[in-house]
């Protein structure tokens, strides 16, 4: 039975943790056409100060709630540094590349956290299985710590989670730089934010089947494993 402590808790959802990406995606792309068609700002004035808003955002974010996610941090970083060289080249379409930036410092960061053992994006999926659950959490520290029969099994799904995230964002970054230089501005303007949200539907489908979905069925057979020592130590005492 589970106790209600206090004011009901949101179950976690693993759109959490990209939600700064979305959220940067579509507030410039609508700011962008508020700039340039209704103030009538110039195309290279327009993707600056469009630019400028999920910075500007980020900032309250983290003074307003004095934290910030992982994944904003990188955006922010890789936003300011990006705008300032673009207002210094006054180029368009270095406007627009630096939105690639944003997709391939998360996407290495996360290769990189594969190869070193420490998967990145496990903080946001273990949440999402889990579920508060204390026999999951039980479970999932088993699996990962290796104390359980389908320890090596389940780490390397942990692995491929993030694996297959690194190289959807690191094709998605490819993608819209590629895009930057070979496809009217105008037009990659609202282009970019369809990569990014065709990345998102790749990256939930592919590793939902290679590597949620194994996930969960292992956490469900080590629950009951648990369960079963747990009735075999009563037994015995």
């Amino acid at each position: 039975m589970t106790t209600n402590t206090g004011s009901q808790v949101r179950k976690p959802n693993m759109l959490d943790t990209f939600k700064p990406l979305l959220i940067d995606g579509a507030v410039p792309l609508g700011s962008y056409y508020v700039f340039k068609d209704a103030l009538g700002m110039s195309t290279f004035a327009a993707l600056a100060w469009s630019s400028v808003v999920p910075a500007v955002r980020t900032v309250w974010s983290l003074v307003t709630e004095r934290k910030t996610n992982g994944l904003a941090g990188l955006i922010l970083v890789v936003n300011v540094i990006s705008l300032l060289l673009s207002l210094v080249s006054g180029d368009p379409r270095l406007m627009l590349a630096k939105d690639s930036g944003v997709s391939s410092t998360v996407a290495i960061g996360i290769l990189v956290s594969v190869w070193l053992g420490k998967p990145m994006m496990t903080a946001g999926m273990k949440p999402f299985l889990i579920k508060g659950d204390a026999a999951k959490e039980a479970a999932w520290q088993r699996l990962a710590s290796g104390a359980a029969a389908g320890s090596a099994a389940f780490r390397r799904k942990e692995n491929a989670f993030s694996l297959v995230w690194g190289v959807v964002l690191f094709a998605e970054c490819v993608a819209r730089f590629v895009g930057a230089y070979t496809i009217p501005v105008d037009t990659m303007v609202w282009l970019g934010s369809v990569f990014m949200v065709g990345a998102m539907v790749i990256g939930f489908v592919v590793s939902g089947g290679l590597a949620v979905e194994p996930m969960e069925r292992m956490l469900k057979a080590e629950v009951e494993a648990g369960r079963v020592d747990q009735q075999a130590v009563a037994v015995a005492a």
